[in-house]
């Protein structure tokens, strides 16, 4: 009996240390920030607005692209990083691109980019919270114009170019020009409240997430698009994207959270090293 309860006991006080130690870690301080900022309820508002606003914008942007002719359906296959078969379910959801030009008119056309500005909107807002920053004033609102043109045009870009697709170089310069985007997008929408340096280390995180992401997305989704094709037929390839680009929110808004608590934890940590070594010198 007494070996057991001293069995017990050692397992309690285990369970407490580990809870302190918890308690006491970045790591805490995280999953306190995300539940603050609502990390989860955010990123599925993130997929329904860019569902409903940037993919129609993003339909008839990729729809001009005369040499290639690549629609829509091609880049978010890349962007999925999903097979061959996944990206031909894909293809089934979208129009052809010479007829989504023909469809399309300029009022329609202006009507998206409005509805395009909600989705930056969104955007600007998760990364205020992130920061707990106030709402940046009315007369703002040029910025989110400027990111989701510059948005738009990078992705155009990265679509329309098929050299960094399959080599290591071409992916690390994919890479490190996501950095770039995140790391001036929060400069931008956030209104320069918030220093350069600060902002780097959430860029950084960002383009990790949305590779590592990527990876995800060939071993996961590239199945299930094929899968729930059979079952739910083009309704099970939404379902899909949709999750999709709940994952991308996550990591735009968490990638912008870890870079906060990297700038704030890493000189804390520095300091307790320097500390330590002090204390260790004769």
């Amino acid at each position: 009996m007494l070996k057991k309860s001293s069995g017990a006991a050692d397992s309690s006080s285990l369970s407490t240390r580990l809870c302190r130690v918890f308690r006491d870690s970045p790591a805490e301080r995280g999953w306190r920030r995300s539940g603050e900022i609502e990390l989860g309820p955010r990123s599925l508002g993130f997929a329904a607005l860019g569902l409903l606003t940037l993919v129609p914008l993003l339909i008839v942007v990729s729809a001009a692209d005369p040499e290639h002719g690549r629609g829509f359906a091609q880049w978010l296959g890349d962007g999925l990083g999903v097979s061959r078969a996944a990206r031909d379910e894909i293809g089934e959801l979208f129009a052809r691109p010479g007829q989504v030009l023909e469809t399309t008119t300029a009022l329609g056309l202006a009507a998206l980019a409005v509805f395009g500005l909600t989705f930056g909107a969104a955007v600007q807002m998760g990364y205020e919270k992130v920061w707990e920053l106030p709402p940046a004033r009315w007369y703002a609102r040029w910025r989110q114009v400027l990111w989701l043109a510059v948005l738009v045009g990078s992705l155009y870009l990265t679509a329309t170019t098929t050299l960094w697709r399959h080599s290591p170089a071409g992916t690390l310069a994919a890479t490190l020009s996501a950095v770039l985007f995140f790391w001036w997008s929060q400069r931008i929408l956030l209104g320069g409240r918030i220093a350069w340096s600060a902002l780097l280390p959430g860029a950084a995180a960002t383009a990790l997430g949305l590779l590592g992401l990527r990876v995800f997305s060939r071993l996961v989704f590239s199945p299930l698009i094929a899968s729930s094709a059979v079952t739910y037929g083009p309704f099970g390839t939404v379902l899909v994207v949709q999750s999709w680009l709940v994952g991308v929110g996550v990591v735009v808004y968490g990638g912008a959270l870890v870079g906060r608590l990297l700038h704030e934890e890493l000189p804390r940590v520095a300091q307790a090293l320097k500390q330590r070594a002090r204390r260790r010198r004769p």
